[in-house]
């Protein structure tokens, strides 16, 4: 009898693995689960349409000044979303913290998945240019690529059903600043959430000249459902020599391409 009854439980957790597996509404964190102790300010950005954004220059970090001012080495997110930004000694950090809202568990990691898998719809995102004083797209042409220097376009998936443990998608951006420059994004289920990492894996040039060396533009961004709706957490840093942050303004240029992607990738998920 035991023994049948045995059986008759593996069989159960064979044929039905994610319904075994799927997290219940009420296992969902909250916001203030992640980060305790928020000021309201701080949280009250982070929950408006634009979210909490902060920048910082090396200047703090040598000064001590990360560990008391990045939001995320005060909250339980785990530390390996931050270790490889601080790897390469940025010089300069920007942090975002934006929850998309939907109670009730209205967006999966699914939605998120499948918004992060359509990078063309990056294309003509706009910011505004305070030198030309207007909006322009930032990203003039996005081509996903399949992964070899030979930089074949190939298409967009289509809306996929599962979330795969990990993936890898290779893509050429043409930036308004900085022409044709060439990205890694990897994607890993991590935890109760989805990490997205992007990287360059080529040299950035500006006007001919590499100013940001192949693997020192980092960001991660990280995706979790809670109970308030999905949590993206942001994190990016970059590393050039002080002759190129003399001549370019770094915080202004990370700030807003970081802002472009998230906003990318929050139009996807809600969409």
């Amino acid at each position: 009898m035991r023994i049948g009854l045995f059986f008759l439980v593996l069989k159960c957790l064979v044929l039905f693995p994610v319904a075994a597996q799927a997290p219940s509404q009420a296992a969902l964190r909250s916001f203030d689960d992640i980060f305790p102790g928020l000021s309201p300010a701080v949280r009250g950005e982070a929950f408006s349409r634009d979210g909490y954004f902060r920048t910082f220059s090396r200047g703090a970090a040598d000064a001590g000044g990360f560990g008391r001012d990045i939001l995320a080495f005060r909250s339980r997110l785990d530390t390996g979303i931050t270790e490889s930004i601080f790897a390469i000694q940025p010089v300069v950090l920007v942090e975002s913290v934006l929850v998309i809202p939907g109670e009730g568990g209205r967006y999966s990691l699914l939605d998120v998945y499948n918004a992060l898998s359509q990078t063309r719809n990056l294309q003509g995102r706009v910011y505004h240019s305070h030198r030309r004083q207007a909006y322009i797209p930032l990203f003039e042409e996005v081509t996903r690529l399949d992964g070899t220097r030979r930089n074949s376009s190939v298409p967009d998936p289509g809306p996929a059903s599962s979330v795969p443990r990990s993936e890898t998608i290779y893509m050429r951006l043409r930036d308004a600043n900085f022409g044709n420059t060439f990205y890694r994004a990897q994607m890993n289920l991590d935890g109760q959430g989805l990490r997205y990492s992007l990287t360059n894996n080529r040299n950035i040039t500006y006007m001919m000249v590499p100013v940001i060396r192949e693997g020192r533009f980092i960001a991660q961004m990280y995706f979790e459902p809670i109970a308030e709706g999905i949590l993206v957490y942001s994190i990016a840093g970059i590393d050039v020599s002080n002759f190129v942050a003399g001549r370019i303004n770094m915080p202004s240029a990370i700030s807003k391409r970081l802002a472009v992607i998230i906003e990318w990738a929050a139009d996807g998920i809600t969409r």
